[in-house]
């Protein structure tokens, strides 16, 4: 019965094989090997109970590459103790569908249930992945299906709906060190019974520099110790340098939590504030190639856009959101484009801080003064007792005058926050700005 439960084409002892990949070898079996993705595995969630509970239905997995989909779909099978079948979105034809769902129906009548997993599903066509929706639905199988690409646009929405969606994110450097170092003391399947002293340093520049692909960091460590030769001690010295070569791509004085990353950051800003988008460019290469969060750039680049920028040029902050839509939607190596282009949009418009300054004072104001009430003619009138509390009395709606504009207290005291500059956008502005407040002063007593 044991073999009713085996993955067909899978070596039956990968480890034992010295042609095999590291990253194949070290492949997690059980869930507490698994490394990363904690938001949906972590004890308590809800893929995690629903794997140990063997209520997994069908499931859809997308995230970038090597973040471990194909591992996960393994492990669930051999969890839920189902016949593991694979077929890939690039080659396989609606025969081999069909092929596969009959099997899956004959095992299911001796009791065994059968999990297909497809690679790249997202290259299927409407015609093949309506094949598998009468199956699914009927629980001839369990469908996982792994993709790169967001399923909501990239898949049939009558499949999607029929499946839980998981996103699995890249692994963060401290779960590609931890790959790293159990492959370097597994003996079996690492490199546990040679011996290899891998530098603190070396390990850290590929956990950097993989992006978040556990696949790419340990083939990147597997052909860094077999090419270096062992030293005159017989130990193999795997060094920053060695790294380096491995994953060809130069270490840079870079710690994500430590000075230079707050200093390189430091420098970016400064750069878009000071109108110098060369240096601007600079600053975000070294942090693209650093591997810095492009997130954590995308927010910074927004954050500039409003204090920086402001209503100099309103069309900035316009920019640099769609750009930090754009990353979350690409990914890199792409990423980089609209980063740089929001980052030279900032630097080259025309700067005013006025905005910035205008809520910093209210918000002192707010902190350190007395708490002014909301005047009377402002307040909510929706409700039927307001009248008889004189809330609304007197409101002028703005729309029913000229212009839009009607002189009118907003505030029970007279005070002034924003005053615009009279650089790009703003100046115009400041302009009508002007008129109204000059409007208004007019209606005041004394005046």
């Amino acid at each position: 019965m044991s073999d009713l439960f085996a993955s067909d084409p899978e070596p039956k002892e990968p480890e034992a094989s010295g042609v095999v990949p590291l990253a194949t070898r070290m492949r997690p079996r059980t869930l507490d090997e698994f490394a990363g993705q904690e938001h949906i595995l972590g004890k308590g969630k809800l893929l995690r109970r629903a794997i140990e509970a063997d209520r997994i239905s069908s499931i859809i997995l997308f995230g970038p590459p090597g973040t471990g989909k194909t591992t996960l779909a393994h492990i669930i099978a051999s969890t839920t103790r189902s016949r593991f079948e694979r077929l890939s979105g690039v080659e396989s034809t609606v025969a081999d569908m069909r092929r596969v769902i009959a099997s899956a129906a004959n095992r299911l009548q001796k009791g065994v249930r059968t999990l297909l997993f497809i690679d790249e599903i997202h290259r299927f066509n409407k015609a093949q992945q309506d094949v598998l929706l009468p199956d699914v639905e009927s629980g001839v199988l369990r469908l996982i299906g792994a993709t790169t690409h967001n399923p909501f646009f990239y898949i049939n929405s009558p499949l999607v709906s029929r499946s839980q969606v998981f996103q699995l994110e890249p692994l963060d450097v401290a779960s590609l060190r931890g790959l790293m170092e159990r492959a370097l003391s597994d003996p079996a399947r690492g490199f546990g019974g040679e011996r290899v002293a891998a530098t603190e340093d070396a390990l850290r520049h590929l956990a950097v520099t993989s992006d978040g692909d556990a696949r790419k960091c340990l083939n990147a460590l597997e052909i860094g110790v077999l090419t270096t030769p062992p030293g005159p001690d017989g130990v193999i010295h795997f060094d920053l340098k060695a790294a380096e070569e491995s994953i060809q791509r130069k270490a840079i004085v870079y710690d994500a939590d430590e000075d230079e990353h707050y200093d390189t950051i430091s420098a970016f800003i400064k750069s878009m504030r000071g109108s110098d988008p060369d240096a601007a460019m600079y600053w975000l290469a070294k942090m693209l190639y650093a591997g810095e969060d492009i997130r954590f750039i995308a927010r910074r680049i927004v954050i500039c856009a409003s204090e920086d920028v402001g209503m100099a040029d309103p069309q900035a902050l316009v920019v640099a959101v769609a750009a930090q839509h754009a990353v979350e939607f690409v990914g890199m190596p792409e990423a980089r484009i609209p980063l740089a282009q929001a980052a030279i949009h900032i630097a080259t418009a025309p700067k005013s801080n006025r905005a910035y300054a205008a809520i910093s004072k209210a918000a002192k104001d707010v902190k350190e003064g007395r708490t002014l009430a909301v005047p009377r003619h402002l307040r909510d009138s929706s409700y039927k007792s307001a009248a008889r509390l004189g809330h609304g009395a007197d409101y002028k709606y703005s729309h029913d005058y000229e212009g839009g504009y009607v002189p009118q207290a907003y505030l029970p005291e007279g005070r002034v926050y924003y005053e615009p500059s009279d650089v790009g956008n703003e100046k115009r502005v400041k302009e009508r700005l002007d008129h109204w407040r000059s409007l208004f002063d007019q209606q005041q007593p004394g005046k």
